[in-house]
């Protein structure tokens, strides 16, 4: 299975378990993700969001806030399963 690295996160709100991540690839909503965190996890992007609108897909150079199941830091790695 092909994987990418698509984005970096920037910041992390613990309370509501939002990331926000700085893209370097294509994301959009259905696609497999792994987040290189103190314990990695894999999840599907289920919402994405730019200043509180939902949005289908993003590109590079976007910020975006996504929901995560796990917390994760400043600097953890976003990698694209294919």
């Amino acid at each position: 299975m092909p994987e990418k690295q698509v984005a970096v996160i920037t910041h992390y709100f613990d309370k509501i378990g939002v990331a926000v991540l700085k893209l370097s690839g294509n994301l959009k909503v259905g696609d497999k993700i792994r987040i290189e965190a103190a314990e990695p996890f894999v999840q599907t992007t289920s919402s994405m969001q730019v200043n509180k609108a939902p949005i289908k897909e993003a590109k590079p150079k976007d910020d975006i806030g996504m929901k995560v199941d796990k917390p994760c830091k400043e600097g953890d790695k976003v990698i694209k399963l294919e």
